[in-house]
């Protein structure tokens, strides 16, 4: 029996790096839970690898057809963008665990979808500053630099993941990124004894 991990986090806190380092690891097998979203594919994104990249009709439609787990809206300058999690055929529990990064939003409707036992939060926190500086040259090197929404992004992390509602979701680990080797390890010792039991 396999399980769902959610690795969730503020803007810039690692979780990508620390997604891409879990999926190429060999002492747990993770399979990546792709999710989709209706946002502009950003400079060296690839379609089906970060996200599945579709339009607000696409969403409509895998709504329409009952598949759409959980979605969130971002009314940005640029529009409105959607992310969302469908239950797709690549996506059996029963046999595999499985990795994505999600909100917290996210990590609670797949605990209702798949069941509470079936999905584990891994919670990747780092310095407020730290995350600054990191989305500040992450947006640096697009081909058109979006700081509003940087900022938009920054702000709303901090009710997005506020300790009361990490609280309310039963979320009481948080692994620090500050050092990237020994946070990968604490989540690998993590992961270990959890999919076991």
């Amino acid at each position: 029996m396999g399980k769902i991990v959610c690795l969730m986090g503020k803007s810039s806190s690692g979780k990508d790096t620390i997604y891409k380092k879990l999926l190429a690891q060999d002492r747990v097998t993770l399979l990546a839970i792709v999710p989709y979203t209706t946002r502009p594919i950003r400079a060296g994104e690839r379609e089906g690898v970060e996200y599945h990249f579709t339009d607000e009709a696409g969403f409509q439609k895998l709504q329409e057809s009952g598949v759409v787990i959980e979605s969130r809206v971002y009314n940005t300058y640029l529009g409105m963008w959607r992310y969302f999690t469908v239950a797709d055929e690549s996506v059996d529990p029963a046999s595999h665990s499985y990795l994505l990064i999600g909100t917290l939003e996210a990590y609670m409707r797949m605990r209702r979808f798949y069941g509470a036992d079936k999905v584990l939060p891994v919670m990747i926190g780092l310095d407020d500053g730290e995350r600054l500086q990191r989305a500040l040259d992450r947006e640096k090197a697009q081909d058109e630099p979006k700081y509003e929404e940087m900022c938009r992004r920054f702000l709303a992390d901090a009710e997005d993941f506020s300790e009361d509602r990490l609280k309310s979701a039963g979320i009481d680990r948080i692994f620090y990124n500050d050092e990237i080797d020994r946070c990968l390890e604490e989540i690998l010792a993590y992961l270990g004894e959890s999919l076991d039991a």
